[in-house]
C-alpha cells in the first residue's frame, strides 16, 4: 500500500516538472518571439540594477533611450561589431573557436576569459541575471539559439545597440551619443563611434568623452579592424 502510494506521489511530481518545464520552453519561446517585432521598453538588466539600486536606499537612476537601427550611424554599426563580435554575420548564436579557445585558457591559467557572441549578451543581458554558473550559461544558450532562430540579424544587433550598458545607468548607443558627444547616434563619425565600442567592456570604467591612453590604443585597434573588415558595407547583408 505504501509503495503504490510513493509511486503515485512520484508520478504526480513527474508530471507536474514535465508540465513545468514545458511551460518554462514555451513561454521562452513566446517572449523571444514577441521581442522579434515589439520594442523592449526595458531589460532584464535594467531592471535588476533598479531593484538593487531601489534596496540600496537610492533613487533609481536608469536612462534608456530606444534608438532604431536605420538612425544609428553605419560606422557605430561597425565599430561595435569589430569590437565585439567579428564572425556575428555568420556564426549561428555561439563562436565556437573562441569558446574552445576560453577553455584551453582557463586550464592553463585557472580563469576563463570572455567568449560571448552579441547574440549571447543580448539573450544575457535582455531575459536573464548576471553571473556565471553553469545553470544561469546553459539557459542563456538555450535563449541565444531561440535568437538566432527567430530573429534576423538586424534584429538582434538593433537589440544590442540599444541595451549595451554604455555608463553608469547610461544604456544603448543613442543615449551614449547624446551624452558624450552632444550629438546624435547617427551622425557620429568613425573617431567617435570606435570610442564607444572600446568602453563597451567596462563602461563603468571608461569615458568616451575623457578617453585615456588604454580607451584610445583600443580605438586605433578598433579603427584597424573597421578598415580590414572593408568598411560599414561589411554588414549590408544583415
Amino acid at each position: 500500500m505504501r509503495r503504490r502510494r510513493t509511486e503515485r506521489i512520484t508520478r504526480r511530481l513527474v508530471r507536474s516538472l514535465g508540465a513545468l518545464f514545458l511551460g518554462l520552453i514555451l513561454g521562452s519561446g513566446v517572449l523571444v518571439a514577441v521581442v522579434r517585432w515589439v520594442d523592449p521598453p526595458f531589460s532584464s538588466y535594467m531592471a535588476q540594477m533598479w531593484v538593487e539600486q531601489a534596496m540600496a536606499g537610492q533613487w533609481p537612476r536608469i536612462e534608456y533611450r530606444w534608438t532604431a537601427y536605420e538612425a544609428v550611424s553605419p560606422h557605430l554599426r561597425l565599430a561595435v561589431v569589430a569590437a565585439e563580435d567579428q564572425k556575428f554575420p555568420d556564426h549561428i548564436g555561439f563562436d565556437l573557436q573562441s569558446i574552445r579557445q576560453a577553455i584551453a585558457e582557463r586550464r592553463g591559467r585557472g580563469r576563463l576569459r570572455g567568449a560571448s557572441t552579441i547574440t549571447q549578451q543580448v539573450a544575457k543581458n535582455l531575459f536573464l541575471w548576471h553571473g556565471r554558473s553553469m545553470l544561469r550559461k546553459g539557459i542563456e544558450a538555450w535563449f541565444a539559439l531561440l535568437i538566432e532562430v527567430t530573429w534576423p540579424k538586424r534584429r538582434i544587433l538593433e537589440v544590442y545597440l540599444n541595451i549595451a550598458e554604455t555608463g553608469e545607468g547610461l544604456f544603448g548607443v543613442g543615449a551614449a551619443a547624446q551624452r558624450y558627444f552632444k550629438r546624435p547616434a547617427s551622425e557620429l563619425a568613425p573617431h567617435q563611434a570606435a570610442l564607444i565600442a572600446a568602453m563597451l567592456p567596462n563602461p563603468r570604467a571608461y569615458r568616451p568623452d575623457a578617453p585615456s591612453e588604454y580607451l584610445r590604443k583600443r580605438q586605433d585597434w578598433i579603427l584597424g579592424q573597421m578598415r580590414a573588415l572593408g568598411g560599414p558595407a561589411f554588414l549590408d547583408g544583415l
